[in-house]
């Protein structure tokens, strides 16, 4: 916005009035390029497709986005139960308690790891969480969890900007929750490592022979 002070004129007649002229810039992503639909725009639908693999590649290079403070948030209120001693992930997993509450950010974690991976070892499940991770922080994908789980062509259980109802009371969640926490906390290091892509090994996507192969975790082969 910018102001205008009106001129006196020579004569000394004092005359005029304080003008504000205001304008306006278009804020935000260009959106042909990027179209990502969060969680807050896209309700829980009924779960009718089954598990699967991220689909396509990443070809658009996307904008920076803010931090995720509500993440950052979880983490210090959960800082205090970070001292565990456990000799394997499946150990940590019994000491790990499922947060009852999930902020939006977790909820989209814990989605991902709950739909692409409830069938799929805990280790396979935490490669998951870690891949989403791994988008969030990089350079070329949305920066917060929501982003990166909603963005349009990769994760194959989101249809058409929703995601499937959870079965909120069920096993699969809360180890989804848990597997979550312990990738975002960074309690346990996972084998897929600096993965930014995933698919199921009955598929041979074209992308995959551009990549690097870091973990072969069960169904599922993850790339840098």
């Amino acid at each position: 916005m910018s102001r205008k002070t009106p001129l006196i004129g020579l004569a000394a007649i004092v005359a005029g009035a304080v003008a504000m002229v205001g304008s306006a810039e278009a804020y935000g992503a260009n959106a042909q390029q990027t179209e990502v639909a969060l969680a807050t725009e896209a309700p829980m639908v009924e779960e009718t497709v089954p598990v699967v693999f991220v689909t396509e590649e990443v070809a658009q290079p996307l904008p920076e986005t803010e931090a995720i403070a509500e993440t950052s948030q979880d983490v210090a209120e959960n800082s205090q139960d970070n001292a565990f001693e456990a000799d394997s992930l499946r150990e940590l997993l019994t000491q790990v308690d499922a947060p009852s509450e999930l902020s939006r950010q977790m909820e989209c974690l814990a989605g991902a790891v709950y739909f692409e991976s409830r069938g799929e070892p805990i280790n396979g499940q935490l490669a998951v969480a870690q891949v989403v991770i791994n988008r969030a922080e990089s350079n070329v994908f949305p920066a917060d969890y929501c982003g990166v789980v909603y963005q349009r062509a990769q994760f194959s259980f989101v249809k058409k900007g929703r995601m499937p109802r959870i079965a909120r009371g069920s096993g699969a969640w809360r180890k989804a929750k848990k597997i979550a926490r312990i990738a975002h906390e960074g309690l346990w290091e996972s084998e897929a490592q600096d993965s930014l892509y995933f698919h199921a090994n009955y598929v041979k996507p074209k992308w995959s022979y551009r990549k690097q192969t870091r973990a072969t975790i069960k169904t599922h082969i993850f790339y840098r």
